[in-house]
């Protein structure tokens, strides 16, 4: 009882620091919510237009745009308010529909239509369907522009005819068949892959922090004054491993139930998903554990558990998708904990495996966190019992 006494102890420290009301509770939720928002699936690139005039082409080609299911059309009346939605990402790219479309194609002349995105994003990617679009209308124009140079037949009776002929030209038919296994399928929903992300990072962080209330308790002599009573020192040792396992197996099921009840995440097998995060807080507190019984410094552990924490998330897929690192890239990140954890959570949420199919993942987990929690055990004793 006295092991699970000071476990409980340390957990409500945590709770009771008011900083980590946000950074614990609050932020990992928010940046969940960001993440979804920008990246998640369900994103329609916006495409922004600004008309010269309401000619017939003009409003052609804005509705050939609204046509297309994958992207949303936004009209702007001011063409410098188009430039600037632009440049602040509130568009991904912009029409410029110039004034007299239709007067410039009867002359023969040539119709320039303006083109703006930012040179990183999407906008690029737009050309072709902004291309597409225009392309659909002004085909039977460049028809009729051709005869009429050719002919002495007048623009509206060939532009007629063109659009008469256009109307039973059979489209090329595209079919497009995915092979192999998608690395994001469908089903995934907007909030789930950031979700399984930012748990690992913020579960291993947070143990990682919580190594500071080790050494304030050490330099505190509260670890000795222990020592002088009745608890044997196995009991000390369990009930700090104990105490930073529960902080973060509580922040891991906090993120898990509210991004559940708020986003709808899905974390596929409940059983395999509470496994993974039950053996990567067991990792989190070894290492906490560690970084604890070794630095003499509060601030020093928390500023280089930081930095190990946010270099290992980057390393291990936590903020960038393991699986568009390259091969050479994947077989490095497997060296910390943070890839095979989000490897098992890939497996259940991604491919509907259950628990047996993440005990690869599962034994790696608790390799890991053996080695760490033996490691730090032996390094803890050494620091309550030196003189």
């Amino acid at each position: 009882m006295k092991e699970l006494s000071i476990g409980w102890v340390n957990v409500k420290r945590m709770i009771r620091e008011r900083s980590n009301i946000f950074f614990v509770f609050i932020f990992p939720i928010a940046l969940v919510l960001l993440i979804g928002i920008q990246f998640g699936s369900g994103f329609a690139p916006a495409i922004g237009v600004n008309q010269g005039d309401d000619g017939q082409l003009s409003d052609q080609v804005v509705a050939a745009l609204e046509a297309d299911d994958s992207v949303e059309v936004r009209q702007f009346v001011v063409r410098e308010d188009l430039v600037t939605a632009v440049e602040r990402g509130n568009v991904q790219a912009g029409v410029l529909l110039p004034a007299g479309m239709q007067t410039t194609t009867e002359a023969g002349e040539v119709l320039e239509i303006g083109l703006i995105s930012r040179p990183d994003g999407t906008g690029t990617q737009l050309q072709s369907v902004i291309g597409a679009a225009i392309s659909q209308v002004m085909t039977p124009v460049g028809a009729a522009q051709f005869a009429v140079a050719e002919t002495d037949v007048d623009y509206s009776e060939a532009l007629g005819v063109a659009d008469e002929l256009s109307e039973h030209v059979v489209p090329i038919d595209v079919s497009v068949t995915a092979v192999g296994e998608a690395t994001f399928p469908e089903s995934l929903g907007q909030f789930d892959l950031g979700a399984s992300s930012q748990l690992v990072l913020f579960v291993f962080l947070t143990a990682l922090a919580g190594s500071s209330a080790l050494i304030l308790t050490r330099q505190l002599g509260i670890s000795r004054r222990m020592l002088s009573t009745p608890t044997p020192i196995r009991s000390i040792i369990l009930g700090e491993s104990l105490g930073r396992f529960g902080t973060a197996l509580l922040q891991g099921l906090y993120i898990m139930v509210l991004t559940l009840i708020i986003f709808g995440v899905n974390w596929g097998d409940p059983i395999g998903a509470v496994l993974i995060l039950t053996f990567l807080a067991a990792v989190g507190a070894g290492a906490g554990m560690l970084m604890g019984a070794t630095f003499r410094n509060d601030q020093q552990a928390s500023g280089i558990g930081v930095m190990v924490a946010l270099g290992l998330a980057a390393l291990g897929g936590a903020m960038f998708p393991l699986d568009l690192f390259s091969p050479t890239m994947q077989r490095v990140a497997h060296i910390t904990p943070h890839a095979w954890a989000l490897d098992g959570y890939a497996e259940l949420v991604r491919r509907g495996g259950n628990v047996v199919d993440v005990l690869p993942e599962l034994g790696v987990l608790a390799a890991y966190a053996t080695g760490l929690l033996l490691l730090a055990a032996w390094r803890l004793r050494v620091a309550i019992t030196e003189r």
